[in-house]
């Protein structure tokens, strides 16, 4: 039964076609940044949305964007033209945006389509010519086909930068400048995003019309959720591995991302996790989109329950009972660190956030704590087989790195090379075992 915590999105006037869908879905009573945008939204107002990773974000311009082109007399009937874009930095969130929004509008006639790289053209010219009301998409292929003269935005009416502080960044900025002057058509425009620099919003205001600023949490607020706890430790390069292989035998642990910068590193950590017996999948900005779907859908279907990621992923995994987020490698920047956490804790659910801290790793550490004011500031040095890690994480005492035998990567590693089944040459293999052994030797040195 609702406990009238939170508004139904049918008292806030949302279109019933459209809280019948979400109802069947489970879906009725509001989070509070759904609570604070919906009213001001559906009145075509220009706003931005700020609210913590995993607490409504989507729903928060979904619904309304929804809703108006609907069943609003300021939005032109349906033609076949786009009345609503949705612009996102990621194919990954592309991906989950536009679901959600489908099933949102189960009800309602509208044509809900999504577009990003890694897909022919054809299909994507094919669709539009059929009719499209609601776009998502990333910048890249937006512009492709605008310029193709395949896609008109001159009839669009809500435009949505969702994560606006990575659209506004410099590398996305020239071609989202582009696709907003193509915006000819008197529309609405809302931002939405976790973190909101003032920076962002200076710049955001130059385009919008006296938008309103809306934070779900209070402006003291930590920017993660409360119900993430984090553990921060120095952990030495060679022993990573053999810890995180301690860290995944953890009590209660159920799916678990772990974050790293690279693609490289991506596919050797995939391949000796698999190699110690790990069921793993990983994706990354250099594999093709159907093998980044097939990962994607595996873990969310429970096929295996570790993801290796770049942070390519870090925005768009929308899974709500992530156990545990692990920072194989400390992220460049605070809001990076930000969106990994926010993979786990959501929703209310408790989650766990590891970041092991290399002895290279620890001034950008500290800038990190510094700006989030996380109050880590003293690092224990912690080794894979230090009580207090095992105390800290509820890891069973006599756990050893080899669970069982070697896996195959769930959808493939790195180019593989000759002489291992994983796809990691002979020398990798030797490097991996070297590693385990210094964990071990350092470790029963200072336990």
């Amino acid at each position: 039964m609702p406990n009238n915590s939170q508004p139904t999105f049918a008292e806030l006037g949302v279109a019933q076609e459209i809280v019948d869908a979400l109802a069947e879905q489970s879906i009725v009573e509001t989070f509070a940044i759904q609570q604070l945008t919906l009213p001001i939204a559906l009145t075509g107002q220009d706003l931005i949305g700020q609210a913590r990773t995993g607490m409504g974000k989507t729903f928060g311009f979904g619904i309304p964007l929804i809703d108006r082109v609907f069943d609003d007399a300021d939005v032109a009937e349906l033609d076949g033209t786009p009345r609503a874009l949705v612009v996102v930095p990621t194919r990954e969130l592309a991906i989950q945006v536009g679901n959600d929004l489908t099933m949102a509008a189960k009800y309602t006639p509208l044509t809900i389509v999504t577009f990003f790289g890694g897909r022919p053209y054809e299909e994507q010219t094919e669709a539009l010519a059929k009719g499209v009301d609601v776009i998502v998409g990333t910048p890249g292929r937006l512009l492709d086909l605008y310029k193709r003269f395949d896609l008109r935005l001159d009839q669009v009416a809500v435009l949505v930068l969702d994560e606006a502080d990575e659209m506004l960044d410099l590398g996305f900025l020239p071609d989202v400048e582009k696709l907003m002057e193509a915006l000819t058509h008197e529309h609405q425009t809302m931002l939405f995003s976790a973190t909101m620099p003032p920076a962002i919003i200076q710049l955001a205001r130059g385009f919008m019309q006296q938008p309103t600023q809306i934070r779900a949490e209070d402006q003291g607020a930590d920017q993660v959720h409360a119900t993430t706890k984090q553990v921060v430790f120095q952990a030495h390069k060679l022993d990573k591995l053999a810890v995180v292989a301690r860290v995944l035998q953890a009590k209660q642990r159920g799916r678990t991302i772990i974050f790293v910068k690279t693609k490289r590193s991506c596919g050797y950590l995939a391949n000796d996790l698999a190699e110690l017996g790990f069921r793993v999948g990983m994706v990354h900005g250099d594999m093709d989109q159907s093998a980044r779907e097939k990962s994607l859908r595996g873990f969310h279907q429970g096929e295996f329950s570790i993801l290796i990621a770049t942070d390519v992923a870090a925005r768009g995994i929308d899974i709500d009972d992530v156990t545990h987020v692990i920072n194989f490698e400390v992220p460049l920047d605070p809001m990076t660190y930000v969106h990994r956490i926010g993979r786990t804790g959501r929703a209310g659910n408790s989650g766990t956030a590891v970041t092991l801290v290399g002895l290279d790793e620890v001034r950008l550490w500290q800038s990190i704590n510094d700006e989030l004011q996380l109050g880590i500031d003293e690092l224990p040095e912690w080794f894979s087989t230090s009580p207090e890690l095992h105390e800290a994480l509820q890891i069973p005492q006599h756990v050893q790195s080899q669970v069982g035998k070697p896996v195959p990567v769930f959808s493939g590693g790195m180019p593989r090379k000759s002489g291992g089944k994983s796809g990691v040459s002979g020398k990798h293999r030797s490097s991996s075992r070297a590693r385990e052994g210094a964990g071990q030797k350092r470790g029963s040195r200072r336990s």
